[in-house]
């Protein structure tokens, strides 16, 4: 039997001390070895303890979540796991908590003081293990805290070379401000976006987004343009798809069931992109975990479109884009660093893609460059 996860809790609230361990306490793979009531106490208890995974509060006294997590990233490799408050508060905190290092996060529900804390506890459990089994990130980029755009002088429509569709889970936040701040201003592609997020915080991470990028990023409404230049975000808790239409294409918002277990699902994304879109249509799986995406990947390239994955050495954690790869559904597997200038030259080309002639293997998942589809 393999040696437990061992957690670390830390957290002002003594009702949450009691709780998270609590809700841990059926997973036998999952031990809470300690708790601290701020982050003086938790970085002596990290010495003490050798913890695996860090569970961190982002608001207590003497030394608060933010600091103890920059202590954190200078002296220790331990993955922390932020456990927000579902408040806008709570939303800016953590973001500039995943910018910093934070590996990933859950929220606490609404009612979290009435100690119902049982809905967070298959998610926390499977974001602690996933937290041990990736690693410390492999690439760390830099990326702008702000970037000044010009004004657009026109009103009329900039219509799309392409639609570019994005999913991203963990490690997605950091991912996409790098790659949005290395798009330019001019980028002929429309771009949708489904990052997995809670409602009530993807209207921030728009925001962040489109502060630290030249383009236009905003989180997406019911009937925004598709339009050159700008991104839209997947509101928390809907599902958004794509329609063309006369005067312009748009995005549209659905309150539908969950798919692969989530709300928004890059699949539902996908899909609609394919169908609506064809040849036209770019297919982009990032880091993250699960398999959300890969059959909507498959439907983009069965209608002709280009289907790209972040490399697996790129991502801090690599199985969405890793399952559409083994499936055969991805024509171009692309470095972080290298994403944007390829998004770039396929936009700019505008040309239907290429049918893949060749397939994926397992040799083939570090680097950049095509691949082909698998042999039958």
């Amino acid at each position: 039997m393999s040696a437990k996860i061992r957690v670390l809790v830390v957290d002002d609230s003594a009702l949450m001390r009691k709780l998270i361990p609590q809700i841990l306490r059926d997973d036998p793979s999952i031990e809470v070895v300690g708790t601290a009531m701020d982050g003086l106490i938790g970085l002596r208890k990290i010495e003490e303890l050798r913890p695996h995974v860090v569970t961190l509060d982002m608001e207590m006294p003497r030394m608060d979540g933010m600091e103890m997590l920059r202590q954190i990233t200078r002296k220790h490799r331990v993955p922390v796991l932020i456990v927000s408050a579902h408040t806008a508060e709570g939303a800016s905190l953590t973001l500039k908590a995943l910018a910093l290092g934070a590996f990933d996060f859950v929220t606490k529900p609404r009612d979290a003081a009435s100690g119902h804390l049982a809905q967070i506890a298959s998610e926390l459990g499977l974001k602690i293990k996933t937290a041990v089994a990736s690693g410390a990130p492999r690439i760390v980029m830099t990326v702008p805290s702000a970037r000044p755009k010009s004004a657009r002088h026109s009103t009329a429509l900039r219509a799309p070379s392409r639609i570019v569709a994005i999913g991203v889970s963990t490690g997605g936040p950091n991912a996409l401000q790098y790659l949005f701040s290395q798009l330019p201003e001019d980028f002929p592609g429309a771009l949708v976006v489904v990052q997995h997020m809670p409602e009530g915080f993807t209207e921030m991470f728009a925001q962040r987004l489109h502060e630290c990028s030249p383009i236009e990023v905003k989180e997406a409404q019911s009937g925004d343009l598709l339009e050159a230049g700008r991104a839209l975000v997947c509101p928390g808790n809907r599902h958004i798809t794509v329609r063309r239409r006369q005067h312009g294409d748009v995005a549209m918002l659905l309150d539908q069931s969950r798919v692969n277990g989530h709300r928004p699902s890059a699949d539902v994304l996908f899909k609609s992109v394919a169908r609506e879109f064809g040849n036209k249509a770019v297919g982009v799986l990032m880091t993250g975990m699960g398999d959300d995406g890969a059959d909507g990947l498959g439907a983009i390239q069965e209608a002709g479109g280009i289907t790209i994955a972040q490399s697996p050495d790129t991502c801090v954690v690599d199985s969405m884009p890793r399952s559409a790869i083994e499936r055969g559904f991805v024509s171009r597997v692309v470095s972080l660093p290298g994403l944007a200038a390829v998004l770039q030259s396929v936009c700019a080309s505008g040309a239907p893609a290429e049918a893949p002639t060749a397939a994926p293997s397992a040799g083939s998942l570090v680097g950049e460059g095509s691949l082909r589809r698998r042999s039958p």
